[in-house]
């Protein structure tokens, strides 16, 4: 990746400022909420710490803690998303044991300062670091002994051409607002519609499945995939292998879309409190 690719940053944020102003509700964090149960096989978070890494909209920081998680930590690269993600904290109560932060997971002394965590969660983050195995390795090292590693992750397996989406993601932050308009109209023409006006009650259902799926919006995620960068793709076999190396073993993964999720189970016994 070029010095100037690298230096260039999709603004998520604002994105996920917008979403949490127009589209948040409390559906939407129990749809959140049943998702994440249901890749963990829980039915709640009761007695679990839970660390968010690249909080966004702060969304599922919400559903955890609403899940009953015994401590929330959430922190994000993007200033804007602090901010959201505080304003989800604001509309549990402010409580206590939910606690909002800036942070870069790149930054090897930060992470560290963490400590470990029960549960630790990153959907559709780490992948747009700028280096996305190091990003992965530092927020695996914040999973506690027995503890749970949950991630999202762009998949390469089901990209036919990744370097095209790294182009399009390149020249859309480089856009002018009026562009942007354009080249997302065009991905939902080209990708929604598949050229075909009469598609459109078809586009109409994939708004309501998109919400009730993850309890998000598909036309911020629409923004969120154009305008991502930097991104890298992995494949799905890559990150499985390398998280075995370190002794997490995989315990549920859904595939076949655009992000791969994987649950990992940290094998080694967590050390007793008496200890």
């Amino acid at each position: 990746m070029s010095t100037e690719s690298s230096e260039m940053r999709y603004e998520f944020g604002k994105n996920w400022s917008r979403f949490a102003k127009k589209s948040f509700s409390q559906e939407r964090v129990d749809i959140a909420a049943k998702h994440m149960m249901s890749l963990l096989k829980r039915d709640n978070l009761e007695g679990v710490r839970f660390l968010d890494i690249g909080c966004g909209s702060g969304i599922h920081s919400l559903a955890a803690f609403q899940a009953g998680a015994a401590e929330v930590r959430s922190f994000d690269y993007d200033p804007n998303s602090v901010e959201t993600t505080q304003k989800m904290w604001e509309f549990a109560g402010r409580p206590d044991n939910w606690t909002i932060e800036r942070g870069d997971v790149l930054d090897d002394a930060y992470v560290a300062s963490l400590g470990t965590w029960d549960l630790v969660y990153s959907w559709g983050v780490l992948h747009h670091t700028g280096d996305v195995w190091k990003a992965v390795e530092n927020a695996r090292k914040r999973v506690a002994e027995g503890g749970t590693f949950y991630i999202a992750l762009y998949a390469a397996d089901v990209q036919p051409d990744p370097d095209f989406w790294l182009r399009i993601k390149q020249e859309y932050n480089q856009a002018s607002e009026t562009k942007r308009r354009r080249m997302e109209a065009w991905y939902v023409w080209t990708y929604m519609l598949n050229r075909r006006p009469w598609r459109l009650p078809h586009l109409g259902w994939r708004m309501v499945h998109h919400r009730m799926t993850r309890g998000m919006s598909l036309f911020t995620d629409i923004r969120d995939w154009l305008g991502g960068w930097p991104m890298e793709f992995v494949y799905d076999q890559d990150v499985i292998d390398r998280m075995k190396e370190t002794g997490l073993q995989l315990e549920n993964i859904k595939t076949g879309e655009a992000c791969s999720e994987y649950v990992f189970r940290d094998g080694r016994t967590p050390v007793s409190p008496a200890a």
